[in-house]
């Protein structure tokens, strides 16, 4: 049997020294997993890898700028861990919840998280957001590419602490996303007018669309059935992958 060649990474941008410091060598290591195990089983497309440090890791650390320090994050339908694991190695001070609904990409985030040794910080959950409504709430909740923001309020928020924040990282359409959900944020939920944010961080420019929950508006979240599965079973899981490969 021949064996696999991995991907070849592509190269470090000095930018990533400004937006991970000390942590750099481990953004490396998560770009590499990208890079190879990621295209393999189909997270990433094999057109992104020369692109990964400016398109996808560098854009998605950008939201570090607008998180508060030491908060609770929760990041919906994380995919490949954007932009949640880039997240938590531009700012170690943070708590990270993965939440994503496929096993294949759960067992890729457990296996890296496992590998970049920061087990202890981030968490990876294999559920819906809806999953989680009634059984958890975070300061934050972020989310990169999901789904059109009137949808992705309705899933975000009820996770959302009071005084809390969602962070949507969205592309050129954000502002007329804005327009088109406003029956949604204006009546339905409880939060304040979704503001717009530019960030940069040495790669694309983010745009962001950021969603204060409004602790003056009371309002009955929908419940769900079922709970998330625990983290420690997907963890098990890319565990009893490795063993096998």
């Amino acid at each position: 049997m021949t064996e696999r060649v991995p991907r070849e990474t592509p190269p470090t941008p000095d930018a990533a020294w400004g937006a991970f410091g000390v942590r750099t060598e481990l953004a490396e290591r998560y770009v590499a997993w990208l890079a190879d195990a990621g295209t393999e089983r189909g997270l990433i497309g094999p057109r992104e890898v020369d692109r990964l440090w400016g398109r996808h890791v560098l854009n998605s650390a950008a939201l570090a700028q607008v998180v508060p320090v030491g908060s609770s994050v929760c990041d919906i339908g994380s995919g490949a861990g954007l932009p949640g694991l880039a997240l938590a190695l531009t700012r170690p001070d943070l708590e990270i919840c993965l939440l994503e609904p496929l096993l294949r990409r759960t067992t890729f985030l457990a296996e890296v998280v496992d590998d970049l040794g920061i087990g202890g910080r981030v968490e990876v959950v294999r559920g819906r957001a809806e999953s989680l409504h009634g059984q958890r709430v975070f300061d934050v909740v972020t989310s990169r590419a999901v789904a059109p923001l009137d949808r992705l309020l309705r899933w975000s928020l009820p996770l959302v602490a009071s005084g809390g924040t969602v962070l949507a990282m969205k592309g050129e359409r954000a502002e007329q996303e804005i327009l088109d959900s406003e029956a949604v944020w204006g009546a339905e939920l409880g939060c304040t007018r979704p503001e717009v944010l530019e960030l940069v961080s040495g790669g694309e420019p983010t745009k962001v669309v950021r969603v204060a929950r409004d602790p003056a508006r009371p309002v009955s979240w929908p419940s769900a059935p079922e709970a998330a599965p625990k983290s420690r079973n997907v963890r098990r899981t890319a565990r009893k992958r490795r063993q096998t490969e």
